[in-house]
């Protein structure tokens, strides 16, 4: 059996494996570390296994991630997401299908707190959907929304899947993380037409608050905007530190947890529990992701043994065409986006995938926008959609999981949308880091 041939069997055993629920990394790791056994020998399967974590875990801009995840977790503990839905719920709640808007730029605001798509979508899933099943929503619109913007966590800096991939396909993160402003700014407008759209034709879907209780409240608005200047303040010191090249990536993410936390200390809204809380909720969320990272490169490295990568690249770079490439690829992460978790599918992927667009020329910062596009769309799809099973843990038996797959429908009709605008004109994705 060639050494392209064990590559192939590999990919299978690692599927079949994660199919029966073994964990990611474990799956990973095993197969390439027997992988790595099989093609050369056990001696240097072992060492290739004692050097892969640490040169891995040593790459100093991967300190961005326990950062970013700490400063998530001390914003949510300080309550900046409850008050956040509150100002867009007061300003937004007039408008047809007005809570679920104001969800969707919660999720957004609270995107560029946390870095994370599950943390955002748990967050904000208590507080936003049980507001809108008391209002009367459409169940499935009322999680689908919760649960398709909370993705926009992936997409908005500060991005963990956006230091992820720089590191992995060795190309700017500071550009990574401002390429993503706008597609996802552009997603959540999108998102909010369509859910106007769907309010206006079926106001059934979405009642209208009482024009005497938008009438009450109004003079709560100013109040309720001077509650979210944390928020605004984290954004204009990480997003604006990263554009002007005040700060790096790690800095940005150790500035934006001192910054969280003095915030928090300001408003004495962090309490020693909470913030302890916090920091075991960072390290164990920085525990997962290294480990299933650190068993992708030893991953990565087996299958860069077996030269399966080139001979990918070889065979896809027939096409002819970059375009024929990114439909393939946008099958490649669709279907296998169905049963993966986002990280442990992009580390997966990347070691075949970069190569070939490489060899045809293309932009790897727009290649890793539309990457974080797809790993937002695979965390919506049945059967296994995370973001879909971290709302229905939240709601519990409030909603069946079926209604929640079928608000999301909708969303992943938005999602496909901005995927075509985004092949369509690469400089969505491209006009900020090209003005850096």
């Amino acid at each position: 059996m060639s050494s392209v041939e064990v590559g192939f069997w590999s990919l299978g055993a690692v599927v079949i494996l994660i199919a029966l629920r073994v964990p990611i990394g474990v799956a990973l790791g095993g197969v390439g570390l027997l992988g790595i056994a099989y093609i050369r020998d056990f001696r240097i399967a072992y060492a290739v296994l004692g050097s892969t974590p640490f040169e891995f875990a040593a790459h100093h801009t991967l300190s961005a991630i326990p950062m970013f995840l700490l400063m998530g977790a001390i914003a949510h503990g300080s309550g900046i997401s409850q008050s956040l839905f509150r100002a867009a719920r007061l300003w937004l709640g007039g408008i047809p299908g007005g809570l679920a808007v104001a969800t969707n730029y919660a999720c957004a605001g609270f995107a560029a707190a946390s870095g994370s798509s599950i943390a955002t979508a748990a967050a904000m899933a208590k507080i936003a959907v049980p507001e809108m099943l008391k209002a009367g929503y459409d169940r499935g619109l009322a999680t689908g929304v919760v649960a398709s913007a909370g993705t926009l966590g992936s997409m908005i800096p500060p991005s963990i899947m956006f230091v992820l991939f720089g590191v992995f396909a060795e190309v700017s993160i500071v550009k990574l993380l401002i390429a993503g402003i706008i597609p996802g700014l552009l997603t959540a407008f999108i998102y909010m037409v369509m859910i106007m759209v769907r309010s206006t034709l079926n106001p059934a879907l979405a009642p209208r608050l009482d024009p005497e209780e938008q009438r009450r409240l109004r003079p709560e608005r100013i109040r309720a905007l001077l509650e979210i200047w944390p928020l605004l303040a984290l954004m204009l010191g990480i997003i604006g530190g990263l554009y002007s090249g005040v700060v790096t990536p790690t800095e940005a993410g150790a500035a934006g947890a001192a910054l969280a936390l003095l915030i928090a200390l300001l408003q004495r809204r962090l309490s020693v529990a909470r913030f302890v809380s916090s920091l075991i909720e960072a390290t164990a969320s920085t525990a997962r992701i290294f480990f299933v990272a650190a068993a992708a490169a030893l991953f990565a490295k087996f299958l860069a043994m077996t030269g399966m990568p080139f001979y990918f690249g070889s065979l896809l770079s027939e096409l002819g065409s970059p375009l024929l490439l990114i439909v393939a690829t946008s099958v490649i992460f669709t279907i296998l986006g169905m049963f993966l978790d986002p990280i442990g599918l992009m580390l997966l992927t990347l070691p075949i995938l970069l190569p070939m667009f490489e060899a045809q020329g293309v932009d790897l910062i727009w290649f890793g926008v539309l990457t974080v596009k797809f790993l937002e769309i695979g965390l919506l799809t049945p059967p296994v959609g995370f973001n879909v099973y971290v709302i229905k843990a939240t709601v519990g038996d409030a909603v069946p999981l079926a209604e929640i797959f079928r608000g999301v429908a909708w969303f992943l009709l938005c999602e496909f949308i901005v995927v075509v605008l985004l092949v369509l004109f690469p400089q969505i994705a491209l006009f900020l880091p090209n003005t850096m």
